[in-house]
């Protein structure tokens, strides 16, 4: 068991758990719980560590996971150390990032969307509904920090998720129809033209869709709300989104 919040391999999960710019260095995550772990396993994927406590070993859905490997043992004060959570699930794995490839299929760009757990909704959103790939620009959250992991609910593994300098290029190269989100003075979600591959572009909390990304749009789409109200959420927005495009005849496909 480790006792030692000094030990090497504790500071580097610590950091993994703690410092993007580590995360990023090293192309490894932690995540946390029994249901992302087992989740992530459930895709045919291989942690390359599992930590655990006794008293996580105890729960029987916690020690089937981990006996699918040999796990490593913390102390409860230790793995409090290591891990996000507030209420530390017993449970961790560390994991090797996965890498991007390049593929077809519908995307979601994101620029500027700093609220991780923003970030993690709108991955589950994503992958709820079909998309293949997340694109994220570097003002945006990290996607594998524990927040957006938690939020994200597995969907990380299902999807294609890179993070990258700026979207411009991304757009560019993007052999769909680009579709950007604005709070007004867009085609109407439910009159618009959804067909084909797209490319959801969502922006910051704040500003929204910057006007130079905006200009790189094939549509423009607004999603109507009571007048006088303030705009959606983003993560929410996106949900609407993509379910629209899902549910409509020959978004299943």
């Amino acid at each position: 068991m480790l006792r030692s919040r000094d030990n090497p391999r504790v500071r580097h999960w610590s950091k993994l758990a703690q410092d993007p710019r580590y995360r990023r260095s090293q192309k490894r995550a932690l995540i946390e719980g029994p249901h992302l772990v087992s989740a992530f396993l459930d895709r045919g994927l291989m942690p390359l560590s599992i930590l655990a406590t006794e008293a996580g070993l105890a729960n029987p859905e916690i020690a089937a996971l981990a006996g699918k490997l040999s796990p490593v043992v913390l102390s409860e004060s230790v793995f409090r150390s290591v891990v996000d959570a507030e209420n530390p699930p017993g449970v961790a794995a560390e994991i090797q990032i996965p890498v991007r490839k390049e593929e077809g299929g519908n995307r979601v760009f994101l620029e500027g969307v700093q609220d991780p757990g923003n970030v993690g909704t709108i991955i589950r959103s994503a992958a709820a509904f079909g998309v293949r790939a997340v694109i994220l620009d570097r003002d945006c959250a990290d996607p594998w920090s524990p927040k957006a992991l938690r939020a994200g609910m597995g969907g990380h593994f299902v999807l294609q998720i890179s993070q990258v300098k700026g979207l411009g290029d991304e757009l560019e190269r993007f052999e769909g129809r680009v579709v950007c989100t604005l709070p007004r003075q867009g085609v109407e979600l439910d009159k618009a033209d959804l067909t084909g591959t797209l490319g959801w572009l969502f922006g910051s909390e704040g500003k929204g869709v910057s006007p130079k990304l905006q200009e790189k749009a094939d549509l423009r789409i607004t999603i109507p709300t009571v007048p006088a109200t303030e705009s959606l959420n983003v993560a929410a927005a996106a949900a609407i989104c993509l379910y629209e495009a899902f549910s409509r005849p020959g978004g299943r496909s």
